[in-house]
């Protein structure tokens, strides 16, 4: 009869693997108007998504002949800000610049 030592070794517990999957992401979008200045829009490319004069012009010039472009992609919580703080410094300086999320 085996002692109670080898009983504990020979039942060796192993964690099981968690099946979580990602949360969704959403994207970041802003939205082409005739009044907003393409200034402003790289100024808020660079300030909220953290895109350098380059990636920022490259942004806006899509926003400005496609409609619509891509600011990042972020889950739900952290593009729901974005979006609150887009609007409110768009609102702050008078400037009717849209700024929507889509599930990635």
């Amino acid at each position: 009869m085996p002692t109670r030592k080898q009983r504990d070794e020979s039942a060796v517990l192993e964690p099981e693997k968690a099946r979580v999957k990602p949360p969704p992401l959403y994207r970041v979008v802003l939205l082409n108007d005739d009044y907003t200045p393409m200034d402003f829009v790289i100024v808020v490319l660079e300030r909220f998504f953290g895109m350098n004069r380059e990636q920022a012009t490259i942004v806006m010039l899509k926003v400005h002949r496609e409609g619509k472009g891509v600011c990042g992609v972020f889950p739900r919580d952290v593009a729901a800000t974005k979006v609150d703080q887009v609007s409110a410094y768009a609102q702050q300086y008078q400037h009717p610049l849209a700024c929507v999320m889509e599930e990635n």
